[in-house]
């Protein structure tokens, strides 16, 4: 592949700023341009994205082959039309993206959600490999191959990649994780839970006050932390229960996916927190009727943020089983597990390798 058809520009555009880079052979480029998202009208934030993308292409000598993004749904991805978004509203009706940058810059678009890239990339680069090569240096002969990703931020995104392949869907509403209910409120979702506001919410209520009275997350993790001046036991409880919520939506989506869990977006530095809590809850009982009991979820989920829970996920004790009416035997791993750790990349670098791969692949 020659030098230009191995630049890709990518933007991580989120509900708070709008980040442009460029990524060369699966490596980020040491350049990058970032603008607000907060915009007047559909057309001031247009303007933003195209001059955005003009400039990150100036910094990196006008070699790009391609423009490939995340952007939050619901969207049709594949025809690159952004839709009805929650938290950007000038896109109501559906705007074609994907044609307005190309007839611009005369490459080619690729346009993906946010949640999905993000997780593509810690396949590629981040926690799914990491724990892999733990794995073979424990002489461990199982390898993973499936990874759920899901973004804690302005809203809660997710995405699901199978043996290197995203997972998108036939509506481009794959791993769409957002939409599950709200186990605290049945009308809300799941993501006025996990999410900024969601966390100002339980700490407004732990206090009995408005959330217009409560600081920002990153405040209320340092309260809880004991860092900063403030009602410590509050801050505990509000992230214990955004964890518990959390742990109901992981539960729900591995099941399904059968694979690693990597958490992302703004709200995961407070995983010390709310990820024992949310392991915790993955790893409860269901109750029978007879009384009797049986696990929330038929794998076991460990933290790979935590010493001891590291040792367990990491000692995959193989025996070996007689193959009946023969002397053979064979190799059998009994224990079903589940690895839920923090992005290993952090969030936007791990949407920018995921959009790269995207490209490359696309471009073929």
């Amino acid at each position: 592949m020659n030098q230009k058809r191995d630049i890709v520009l990518v933007l991580d555009a989120g509900g708070t700023n709008l980040v442009f880079n460029a990524v060369e052979k699966g490596k980020i480029v040491d350049k990058t341009f970032s603008l607000p998202a907060k915009s007047e009208n559909l057309k001031n934030l247009l303007e933003k994205i195209i001059h955005g993308f003009g400039e990150i292409k100036k910094l990196i000598g006008d070699k790009a082959a391609a423009i490939s993004f995340c952007f939050p749904g619901p969207a049709d991805f594949e025809n690159g039309i952004i839709g009805d978004l929650e938290n950007l509203p000038f896109f109501r009706g559906g705007v074609p993206l994907k044609r307005m940058l190309e007839n611009e810059f005369k490459i080619p678009v690729f346009i993906n959600n946010d949640g999905d890239l993000f997780a593509l990339g810690e396949a590629i680069s981040g926690l799914l490999p990491e724990v892999n090569k733990k794995l073979k240096e424990n002489n461990i002969d199982k390898q993973y191959k499936n990874l759920l990703g899901v973004t804690l931020g302005t809203g809660f995104g997710g995405g699901i990649v199978s043996n290197g392949k995203l997972f998108l869907g036939d509506n481009s509403a794959g791993a769409e994780i957002n939409r599950m209910v709200n186990p605290l409120n049945w009308d809300w979702s799941i993501e006025e839970t996990l999410s900024i506001r969601g966390v100002k919410r339980l700490f407004a209520e732990e206090l009995n006050v408005s959330i217009n009275e409560v600081p920002e997350p990153y405040s209320i993790f340092k309260v809880g932390m004991g860092k900063i001046e403030g009602n410590k036991e509050a801050a505990i409880n509000a992230w214990e229960k955004f964890g518990i919520v959390l742990a109901d939506a992981l539960a729900n989506a591995i099941t399904l996916v059968d694979g690693l869990v990597v958490i992302g977006g703004g709200l995961s530095g407070a995983f010390p927190l709310f990820l024992p809590k949310t392991v915790e809850m993955m790893n409860r009982k269901f109750t029978r009727n007879n009384g009797g009991e049986f696990p929330r979820m038929e794998i076991s989920a460990f933290s790979l943020e935590d010493e001891r829970d590291q040792q367990d996920f990491y000692h995959q004790k193989k025996v070996m089983i007689d193959v009946p009416f023969s002397n053979d035997k064979v190799p059998y791993y009994p224990g079903k597990k589940t690895g839920v750790g923090i992005s290993r990349l952090d969030t936007s670098h791990a949407v920018a390798i995921g959009a790269y791969a995207f490209a490359i692949e696309k471009l073929g």
